[in-house]
């Protein structure tokens, strides 16, 4: 195993108790170290390191909606990435939508290029769609611009504009101009999925992020993520022992003008390093 502590960089054997490690060394050693209560894993000469951490991510905020989401990471062509988006909307029970988080670029199809809303609307005319590219702008199809409300009386939103043809009419693009705050707005007017599911969908994510080797997180808040209302689910997860992730939680002041407000009603709920080594309170800005 990699070790990463320079006065002994690798290691044949680790030995670990309730979740933590207690010693490295040789084998012969560390099977000395044990009992026969320890459950001996053989790993076949495979490197094992440690666990990697993710300092600054969403994980509270992106666990809440992972079963909503459609991925298109890898995805090979955009023709694959419309039938996917087709597939997705046609199983989708209303009034959910079809959402597609970032994750992808124009650069991974084999067309090099973004799709149309032309595409979009055709794939899916009648579930709304979101999709997301970077944090630049996001693509809704004609169910969503409905669902939204936005026609040509719509004013532009507070950090963002809204893309309309020369009847005035939005066409469906919206663009981060100057920030994403339009996004992220619009992406949480979408239903949410009920609490049993929010639970299920962080442990889906969680377990993701295992596969990929994280074992903690820095979670930076976001907008639309309020205190202590949207951390219910990581609490449940906490108290339950479920959580495969660490977490320490950055709260985030959600309106602007606003934010002495949100920190003096914190003070009185919590304060940095309140929880526990699984889930703990990082601070707030």
């Amino acid at each position: 195993m990699t070790t990463l502590d320079r006065s002994r960089p690798e290691a044949e054997a680790v030995l670990m108790e309730d979740g933590l490690i207690v010693a490295v060394g040789e084998g012969r050693d560390i099977r000395m170290l044990s009992d026969d209560r320890t459950r001996i894993v053989d790993l076949g000469g495979r490197r094992v390191i440690p666990g990697l951490n993710d300092s600054h991510t969403h994980l509270i905020r992106g666990g809440l909606n992972y079963n909503m989401e459609l991925r298109w990471e890898g995805v090979p062509s955009l023709a694959e990435a419309m039938r996917r988006l087709k597939e997705q909307a046609d199983r989708t029970p209303p009034p959910q939508w079809v959402r597609v988080v970032g994750g992808w670029s124009e650069f991974q199809f084999a067309e090099r290029r973004m799709p149309t809303l032309d595409e979009i609307n055709a794939a899916a005319p009648d579930t709304p769609v979101f999709i997301l590219h970077l944090y630049g702008r996001a693509l809704l199809n004609r169910a969503a611009i409905k669902v939204l409300g936005f026609d040509r009386n719509t004013p532009n939103p507070p950090g963002g504009v809204i893309e309309r043809d020369e009847k005035g009419h939005p066409t469906g693009l919206l663009i981060a101009k100057p920030s994403a705050l339009i996004l992220y707005s619009t992406l949480a007017k979408g239903p949410k999925l009920p609490f049993e599911d929010q639970i299920n969908s962080t442990r889906h994510y969680m377990r993701e992020m295992n596969r990929l080797g994280i074992t903690s997180v820095i979670d930076a808040g976001g907008g639309g993520q309020n205190y202590p209302e949207d951390y219910d689910v990581i609490q449940r997860l906490h108290d339950n022992g479920e959580l495969t992730v660490r977490v320490a939680y950055n709260l985030f002041a959600q309106q602007a003008g606003q934010e002495l407000s949100d920190y003096e009603r914190w003070v009185e709920m919590t304060e940095p390093g309140a929880g526990s080594d699984m889930l703990m309170m990082n601070g707030a800005g």
